[in-house]
């Protein structure tokens, strides 16, 4: 008989929150088969990430694992990872099973480099000399595809890339050869390219070790990609389940329809995007709804020949963005990264220009330089006919309520002392806008109502939020101002796909409403293409590719543009 690698069984996992009790995970079962690779899909919150915990006996406190059996296989008796003491699990931990973390930078030691950190993990298990462990590292290292193995040995995790980030936590996740390995959301904030290749990198391991692997995400294109069994959660409950092709094709449950409808399409262009709401409500296959959503010929030329009509609102000419790297005893520069490089482009009035590339291409950088929040090298900034790299300091101020800037990450750009309303209201206070303090008050509800928020949110703090909503209220907080121009700065990259789909809708609907100009930067193309009128594909600090959305996307001229796209999960 084959037995398995490991078989939950009416697992129930709840939080505590005073006399509540919040259930997280809903009495689920499911089995991981040896050798099998099987994919867990669903939105934040669905309970995905506390199963993995669970798991790994990682649930802490206000959570406790209610009841149920996690039974892992080594032969024919199983032993039930619950009734294991804590010393005894330490020793499952890292040998049996092993995890991969969604963020490297917060499960990696800032203080150690990446060679001691995997140095240290071998050594913990497997009681091996200094010098062993160390030449195991290295050899982790080449099997993880690192440039420069014995190099990586001695940088710390802040001089990484995300993606290498990533490879160092895999490395130590399978330094003592794991027969379980999970994989929790370990591509979300990582660029199309680099996340294709982890992915690859995972399904390779997976097969030379033989490997058992449970890979969570909220992507379902990423699962297409890499597992050959899928489980949909949601709510705590394990909702659909089956072979990845049978699930894509045949999707069963409306929750199921809505995540894979969610993702921008890659072959047409549509009015807006399907959210899980559209399926829980009407029972359409989702090929026939995303059809009736579909944007007709003759909208895509209205919208083309009216901004065509349209004064641009933004010229850039020869803008460049230099940091010294390295300087002489005297203080000469000897050495420059060009972060931005000759850069020159328009937009019209009301348009919306997508701005793509991976990490580290400049795209940051240059919606920064054209705010002057960077300090621009060279080059000319013109907004409405307004030199800005002439302003002085002052002039730049009072021009920034034109100009305003949603950050990535909505969390840390939120003050976390200070309620939503008073987040909104401080720039109206700022500018002086809307007369008093009963005339500010009343535009903030009215701002929490256009991006879907209620009034009684207006006394809650950031952190009583989730990703979602927190983006929301930064999108809020950019429009108190009543701007022209709004650079959205990854602003949608660690959402999930069906919230993703949410805030892409709402900044559509938002830039109709108030006509806002918007440059949206992001690594993923095909959330480029939907949003955007204008494309620009930026490749080590130039503009390599620009045209129209469509027409890059569809008739790449640049090797890397094609490469971008070839990147993009595109499910079955």
């Amino acid at each position: 008989m084959q037995y398995p690698r490991a078989a939950i069984k009416d697992l129930k996992v709840s939080f505590r929150s005073g006399n509540n009790s919040v259930t997280a995970v809903n009495n689920i079962s499911f089995t991981i088969g040896k050798g099998e690779l099987i994919g867990v899909v669903g939105e934040s919150g669905s309970g995905k990430s506390v199963t993995a915990l669970s798991l790994m006996q990682l649930v802490q406190e206000p959570g406790r694992i209610d009841n149920g059996e996690l039974l892992y296989y080594e032969g024919e008796d199983p032993v039930d990872l619950l009734r294991l003491s804590p010393d005894t699990m330490r020793r499952y931990r890292g040998n049996e099973i092993a995890m991969i973390f969604q963020e490297p930078m917060t499960s990696l030691n800032p203080l150690l480099t990446c060679g001691a950190q995997v140095t240290e993990a071998i050594r913990l298990h497997k009681q091996i000399p200094q010098m062993e462990a160390k030449t195991r590292a290295i050899a982790l290292f080449t099997k993880v595809k690192l440039p420069d193995p014995e190099g990586m040995m001695d940088r710390y995790p802040h001089e990484l890339s995300g993606g290498q980030k990533q490879r160092v936590m895999i490395a130590m996740a399978i330094s003592c050869e794991p027969k379980l390995l999970i994989a929790d959301e370990p591509t979300t904030a990582l660029d199309v390219t680099v996340q294709k290749a982890i992915l690859q990198l995972l399904k390779e391991l997976q097969q030379q070790m033989e490997m058992s692997v449970l890979f969570i995400t909220h992507d379902l294109g990423v699962v297409a990609e890499i597992a050959s069994r899928v489980m949909v959660m949601y709510k705590g409950n394990i909702v659909e389940e089956g072979p990845v092709a049978q699930v894509f094709t045949h999707p069963v449950h409306a929750y199921t329809k809505g995540l894979l409808a969610c993702r921008p399409p890659l072959d047409k262009r549509l009015v807006r995007l399907p959210v899980i709401r559209d399926f829980m409500e009407q029972t359409a296959s989702v090929k026939s709804f995303v059809n009736s959503l579909q944007m007709s010929g003759e909208m895509i030329t209205a919208r083309r020949n009216t901004l065509a009509a349209r004064e641009p609102i933004l010229q850039v000419q020869n803008l460049s963005t230099w940091f010294p790297v390295k300087r002489s005893l005297t203080g000469k520069v000897l050495e420059w990264r060009k972060a931005v490089d000759d850069v020159s482009f328009e937009m019209k009035t009301g348009a919306t220009l997508g701005l793509v590339g991976e990490s580290g291409c400049g795209k940051t950088t240059l919606g920064r330089s054209l705010l002057r929040l960077t300090e621009p090298t060279s080059g000319t900034i013109v907004y409405k006919g307004q030199d800005l790299r002439s302003l002085s300091a002052q002039g730049m101020r009072a021009m920034r309520k034109e100009m305003q800037l949603i950050f990535q990450d909505p969390y840390s750009s939120l003050n976390p002392r200070m309620t939503i309303g008073k987040a909104i209201l401080e720039p109206m206070e700022v500018h002086g806008l809307y007369g008093n303090a009963a005339g500010r008050q009343e535009k903030v509800l009215e701002l929490l109502g256009k991006v879907n928020m209620l009034p009684e949110h207006v006394n809650r703090y950031p952190h009583e939020f989730s990703g979602g909503q927190r983006q929301r209220i930064v999108i809020a907080r950019a429009l108190a101002v009543n701007p022209s121009f709004i650079i959205c700065d990854e602003s949608v990259a660690a959402l999930d796909v069906s919230i993703q789909a949410q805030v892409l809708n709402l900044l559509i609907s938002l830039r109709e409403e108030f006509g806002f100009s918007c440059i949206f930067i992001s690594h993923d193309l095909s959330v480029v293409r939907f949003i955007s009128d204008q494309m620009l594909v930026m490749q080590k600090g130039k503009i390599v590719e620009s045209g129209e959305a469509d027409q890059v996307y569809q008739y790449p001229r640049e090797a890397y543009t094609q490469q971008l796209i070839a990147a993009i999960p595109k499910g079955i």
